[in-house]
């Protein structure tokens, strides 16, 4: 029996992270008597007890923490019950050059390298805590020669000895009674699963700004196309009100504010063409190569851009999104971590061993009767350790706590995202009706204005103004177009991003793929 630790009860009842809950107090552990039928040190026997102790485990029951969020959307109408079925980006984009630039990026972009290479570190942890539960066993052999001085030889002589050995060794093994080691290992299966939905997570963020950024260079397009036209109509405006003044059919001031016009049309150009730059710029860097593509205004791939999406239920987000699913993984690992500590409170058993021939001579090594063994079962019991055990189990529990609280952080998080999106959506589709009539308003306006210059009825300053004006509803309804579509790709990445059969990634509701490495039956633990 353990005694009891002067650090304190490591099964007491945990501190509250989730309010209205604590953790049961797991009652102590004990491994059933071994047989004395069979001689002590049988090999069955111990097979059969090292399964037997390596079964228990003071790890605490995982429960989930309920979501922190309503359980509606807002703005998301008759769709916020049905449930959130996400195809894939090769599914959900119809157009063809954005799909070749995400192929390009989800190959080459740095970011999602980064994130692949996490997932092998990640794995390669797990493996180094799995084998911590089987023995070590390694094969050996060492010669050795030696000699006592007289003075210390026991016949008074000088000995010169020899050694030899060969044979099968086995380290510490510690036997994981109170599932130490075990709880080890599957926290770091659960911080493998969380960078597996990290990767996938950057996966996600990756398609979405690939697409936003297609998005924005098809706008300035169609901006830059109107502004190219708007100058050749006003530089034909300025011509014609020169002309006028020169034959003195008008005054000097219509000439000089049909050339103001001008300039602001030229002024927007080289703006437009900046920001074109820097987004071509941006999104070379997503793709991880220089990006060329043809001038194409938004109105060509406006149509059927993106394929029709519900929201869904809040709950939906923890099949989809994988910032949560990385999040509760992280919360598994941490509940996993108290039960390693609990367990550094009680007696810790170790088994060393070795199996093979020695001799004092090489010839004999081999020879009958030259057969060796050592078995050497060990045990420590902490006594005092000066706080240590407590203040490590202390760790574990304020880490599962902060884990509990960055669980719920991103759940509210995921469920903002989800409700911006659905709110533009809803809000920038009225939007675009309105500056749709505010654009054919204004052109109206604009030709009635030119009527009325034309007939000496209005001063050029009318038509100035309504020009200007014309031009800013043009320029304002096409970014509202640009934005109405991007809040369709931010609702996609916000509810999960869908499945992607080329990186392995479920669709929703699909069971998730036993991760490489991962022995079957332990991919959920």
């Amino acid at each position: 029996m353990a005694q009891k630790p002067e650090d304190g009860d490591p099964l007491e009842p945990e501190p509250s992270c989730r309010p209205g809950q604590t953790s049961a107090r797991r009652p102590p552990l004990t491994p059933k008597a071994p047989s004395r039928t069979r001689p002590l040190f049988s090999t069955p026997l111990l097979f059969c007890l090292a399964v037997l102790l390596c079964g228990c485990s003071l790890k605490p029951s995982y429960q989930r923490p309920a979501l922190p969020v309503p359980q509606h959307y807002p703005e998301a109408g008759h769709d916020n019950g049905a449930a959130a079925s996400l195809p894939s980006w090769t599914a959900f984009f119809a157009d063809p050059e954005l799909k070749r630039l995400i192929s390009r990026a989800l190959e080459q972009n740095r970011d999602l390298a980064v994130a692949r290479r996490k997932i092998e570190e990640a794995r390669a942890f797990y493996g180094i805590r799995r084998a911590d539960q089987l023995p070590g066993i390694s094969a050996g052999a060492r010669a050795e020669r030696s000699r006592t001085p007289a003075d210390l030889s026991v016949t008074g002589q000088a000995i010169t000895g020899n050694l030899f050995e060969a044979g099968l060794f086995l380290a510490s093994w510690e036997l994981d009674f109170w599932g130490r080691v075990g709880s080890l290992k599957e926290a770091a299966l659960e911080s493998y699963l969380s960078s597996i939905e990290a990767r996938r997570a950057v996966q996600v963020s990756l398609v979405a700004q690939v697409a936003q950024s297609y998005l924005v260079e098809r706008e300035l397009s169609e901006r830059v196309s109107l502004a190219k036209a708007t100058i050749q109509s006003r530089e034909e405006s300025f011509r014609i009100a020169r002309r006028r003044f020169e034959v003195g059919s008008a005054s000097k001031l219509d000439a000089v504010q049909a050339e103001t016009l001008l300039n602001q049309a030229r002024a927007e150009l080289p703006a437009l063409m900046r920001l074109r730059a820097l987004n071509l710029n941006a999104l070379a860097l997503l793709a991880g190569e220089a990006v060329s593509l043809a001038p194409l205004p938004l109105s060509a791939v406006e149509q059927d851009f993106i394929a029709a999406i519900a929201p869904g239920l809040p709950s939906d987000l923890l099949l989809n999104r994988p910032d949560v699913m990385a999040a509760e993984h992280d919360l598994k690992a941490a509940n996993a971590a108290i039960g390693a500590a609990r367990a550094a409170f009680f007696p810790a058993i170790a088994l060393t061993g070795s199996f093979g021939t020695a001799s004092s001579e090489l010839s004999g090594l081999f020879a009958a009767g030259s057969g060796a063994w050592s078995f050497a079962p060990a045990i420590s019991l902490p006594i005092f350790q000066g706080g240590r055990n407590a203040a490590n189990l202390g760790l574990a529990r304020a880490r599962e706590c902060e884990a509990v609280a960055g669980y719920e952080r991103v759940v509210q998080r995921a469920f903002r995202d989800v409700a911006d999106a659905l709110a533009q959506r809803h809000w920038l589709a009225e939007q675009v009706e309105a500056q749709r009539a505010t654009l054919a308003a204004q052109t109206e306006r604009t030709r009635l204005a030119r009527l009325r210059y034309d007939t000496g009825a209005a001063t050029y300053l009318e038509v100035l103004d309504a020009e200007r004006d014309r031009f800013v509803a043009q320029q304002a309804l096409v970014q509202t177009r640009r934005a109405l579509l991007s809040a369709g790709v931010e609702l996609y990445a916000a509810l999960g991003g869908g499945g992607d059969a080329e990186e392995g990634t479920p669709e929703k509701g699909a069971s998730r793929p036993r991760a490489g490495g991962i022995p079957k039956g332990e991919a959920k633990p």
